[in-house]
């Protein structure tokens, strides 16, 4: 099965912990078509606006809130009160288990994205990479890295 590359929106607080190692699954009200292996490329959202690293898929894990909470809630720098209010009215959500963290050297700003794959546009949730639009953030991370 060909690996997919899933642009990920996280709000800035929840990134910083993503890259800190101190969070360690996603949550998510709706599951992406996503399995283990799959590349999660992590785009913070406003007000910091910038793609900041990547992260291999581990699992995906999918039930009801409670459920979901019992089985993840440890892993997602989240309180209780947090997570109830994410999923309130939802009867079913997932939690996208994160593993091999990479963060960028330097974070790529929006408008550095731009200049780099025209028409750039960053998702409210999430959007699957084409191959070319991988490839283009791709060279543009190890460009980056080699600065």
């Amino acid at each position: 099965m060909p690996r997919k590359n899933l642009l990920l929106s996280v709000r800035p607080q929840h990134a910083r912990r993503i890259f800190a190692g101190t969070k360690t699954v996603e949550l998510r009200r709706r599951r992406p078509r996503i399995h283990a292996g799959d590349t999660v490329w992590v785009y913070a959202s406003s007000p910091q606006k910038a793609l900041l690293g990547t992260f291999q898929v581990a699992d995906v894990i999918s039930g009801a809130p409670a459920a979901l909470w019992e089985r993840v809630g440890a892993f997602a720098a989240v309180t209780r009160e947090a997570f109830d209010a994410y999923y309130e009215g939802a009867t079913h959500g997932c939690a996208i288990v994160i593993d091999h963290v990479r963060a960028l050297g330097q974070a790529l700003p929006l408008a550095h994205l731009r200049d780099r794959v025209p028409g750039f546009q960053p998702p409210q949730s999430y959007r699957y990479l084409d191959d070319v639009e991988a490839w283009l953030v791709g060279e543009t991370r190890e460009r980056r890295g080699a600065e």
